[in-house]
């Protein structure tokens, strides 16, 4: 049998350090695609694999994130926000966003950071041309992903937030929070109730899917679109393949707009240099990212 030999850069050894994401679900993510392709481009022996991890499990996976001695951890739905509490500490922006989506084990202990915010804010200005500066956005759901957001919006100054969420008693505590932190930006909270959403619509810049409306083909919603500005555009955290329910009806509708690959990317790059202190090569990630998914 002849073994590539990319096939034995990925061979598991007793030196390989080994890093993961932790999600439920996690069957569909690319972050194993993009950061193996960059362990092995730098050089590093390493490997990142999934770990679905149930909400009732996550305590329990965390002290094993020590006993084992993993190097480092993503985190994503629906962990981010009830994993800060398990750690060792916060960095600073993971601390004033109240999510985590990036851990790393320095010996043991164990501390957070969160690279959505900035991935965000790269992928708006790569992917869409798009600055948040005295802008109007709304944002779908409440969770982790919309803090990471919500905190680079406004430290982008943008002009107005509105969060949209089924329980919108969780919009309304997140305004609450946000709204005492960054003052020069307005905040409002709203049900995700078509009706309501197309009263602020004619006013709205920008549409965010923080939400895992669409994770996996799961559950959806109909907005209205046609209440939209032209100029308005669409940003779908979620992706898959060919892209997203959200993102196939709001280009339906004529919205420009983007999934959630180029954001992916850019955190992806945060969190491998958080881990190893060193720079992926860029576009690599983009590029595994991009190839995987078409």
């Amino acid at each position: 049998m002849v073994i590539s030999s990319e096939a034995l850069r990925m061979l598991i050894r007793g030196s390989t350090k080994i890093y993961g994401i932790l999600g439920d679900p996690v069957a569909h993510s690319l972050s194993p695609v993009m950061q193996n392709a960059a362990f092995a481009e730098v050089g590093i022996d390493a490997a990142y694999v999934p770990f679905h991890v149930r909400p009732d499990d996550l305590k329990d996976a965390v002290q094993g994130i020590r006993a084992l001695k993993i190097c480092g951890v993503n985190v994503t739905v629906p962990h981010k926000e009830a994993i800060c509490p398990l750690l060792d500490r916060l960095d600073p922006l993971a601390a004033a966003i109240g999510a985590v989506n990036t851990v790393r084990n320095d010996d043991g202990l164990l501390t957070g950071f969160n690279t959505d915010a900035s991935g965000f804010l790269r992928s708006l200005r790569e992917d869409l041309e798009w600055s948040p500066e005295g802008r109007r956005v709304l944002l779908l759901g409440a969770g982790g992903a919309c803090r990471g957001a919500v905190v680079a919006l406004a430290e982008a100054r943008a002009s107005a937030l509105v969060i949209a969420n089924r329980t919108q008693a969780r919009a309304d505590d997140l305004v609450a929070r946000y709204g005492r932190a960054f003052q020069g930006t307005a905040f409002a909270s709203l049900p995700l109730v078509g009706a309501r959403l197309a009263e602020v619509f004619p006013e709205i810049d920008l549409v965010v899917n923080t939400s895992s409306i669409g994770l996996g083909g799961g559950d959806s919603i109909d907005l209205p679109w046609g209440r939209l500005p032209s100029q308005a555009l669409f940003y779908d955290m979620v992706y898959g393949r060919g892209g997203t329910p959200l993102l196939h009806a709001a280009t339906g509708h004529g919205i420009r707009g983007t999934d959630g690959l180029g954001m992916l990317a850019c955190q992806g790059e945060d969190a491998f240099a958080i881990w190893t202190g060193r720079t992926p090569p860029s576009g690599l990630m983009r590029k595994k990212l991009h190839s995987f998914n078409t």
